[in-house]
């Protein structure tokens, strides 16, 4: 650990030097992303000091108790050695917790799609409570949501929705969304009461930044039409429905919810660019994930990852083996027990790989 410690401080140096030198603040891109990466290593490198003052200030006096020393200026001596092990110790626990990694995403908003899965109609049902959920929970937290593309089903509910969710810290805490979520309940249209079971994709990608993500426009093929949706006037009579292709990776992305072209091409450019990044850590992620024990925080989409049990009132993290009994308050989007939960389980197997 020290020697990650010391490696951090000749980085941080570095990196003062980088971001004070003219030709590297000419280039915006380039600065930015050094004064970043300086604001993440600062908060470790000042307690990193304040540890080494410790530790030193604790030497000294283990030494002073090595001299010959009046009794009660001993006493003073062995209180203070006392105060600064404790102090070190926590010092210790302090750096431990900074070490580990930040996801360098957790502070950008996201862009959360929700697709009905197996289960006809219901599915479509529960993908809609699922994104009403997520809604309140959002505007609990007091951040924003701008709905960037959805297909309705008939019955009520949606076939696929997507939204994004602006708010300091959104990634931190959605992201541990992605996966398959599996519905247990007796449908309203089902006669006999029995319990179906159906289920609903959600996958939550960090909106790119144009640092992140640099699309060729040669690869993209960007297609117009008319809307088939339900509008205003003007929405089914002109060309303002756009549908983008990347040839590259075969990523389709369509928008049609806002009357004017140019709208729903910026939004879907976004989702594009959103996950092109998400396909890009997703390669990233592969190896580590491979060399983790739980799927935690790796955004594992094709695992069922949670059970909202009607009959039984109950939801189910499979996870992290917990179970809440609240399920309507769950469903009107008070989810922070179980977020909380599972933020907690990742960092401490973080913290664990740190310290084997």
């Amino acid at each position: 650990m020290l020697e990650k410690l010391e490696f951090l401080v000749d980085k941080y140096q570095d990196l003062n030097s980088k971001i004070s030198d003219p030709e590297i603040i000419s280039n915006t891109q380039e600065w930015q992303k050094y004064v970043k990466e300086h604001a993440e290593i600062e908060p470790i490198v000042v307690k990193y000091r304040e540890y080494k003052e410790v530790v030193e200030q604790l030497e000294e006096a283990k030494e002073m108790l090595q001299d010959k020393l009046e009794d009660d200026f001993k006493e003073m001596v062995k209180l203070e050695v006392n105060e600064l092990t404790q102090k070190s110790e926590e010092l210790t626990e302090e750096l431990k917790m900074l070490l580990v990694p930040k996801d360098p995403n957790d502070d950008k908003n996201v862009i959360v799609e929700i697709r009905a899965g197996a289960g006809g109609d219901e599915a479509g049902i529960f993908a809609g409570d699922l994104f009403r959920m997520y809604s309140r929970f959002t505007e609990k937290q007091r951040w924003k949501i701008d709905i960037m593309s959805c297909n309705n089903q008939g019955v009520g509910g949606f076939k696929e929705v997507i939204f994004m969710v602006k708010g300091k810290g959104a990634y931190s805490k959605l992201k541990y969304e992605s996966g398959v979520h599996r519905v247990q309940r007796v449908p309203a249209t089902e006669s006999g009461g029995r319990i179906h079971t159906s289920t609903a994709t959600v996958a939550v990608l960090p909106e790119a930044d144009d640092i992140d993500i640099d699309i060729n426009m040669n690869d993209v093929r960007v297609d117009v039409y008319r809307s088939s949706g339900n509008g205003g006037q003007s929405v089914n009579t002109t060309d303002s429905a756009v549908r983008l292709t990347h040839e590259p990776t075969g990523i389709v992305v369509a928008c049609q919810d806002e009357k004017s072209q140019l709208k729903n091409k910026d939004k879907a450019f976004k989702i594009l660019k959103a996950r092109l990044y998400d396909k890009k850590l997703a390669e990233q992620n592969a190896e580590i994930a491979q060399a983790r024990k739980s799927q935690v925080g790796s955004g594992d989409r094709s695992a069922k990852i949670r059970t909202y049990n009607f009959p039984q009132g109950r939801i189910t993290d499979h996870r992290i083996n917990m179970t809440v009994y609240k399920l309507d308050a769950f469903l009107d989007g008070d989810i922070h027990e179980m977020i909380d939960a599972l933020i907690t389980t990742d960092q401490a197997e973080r913290l664990q790989e740190i310290e084997s």
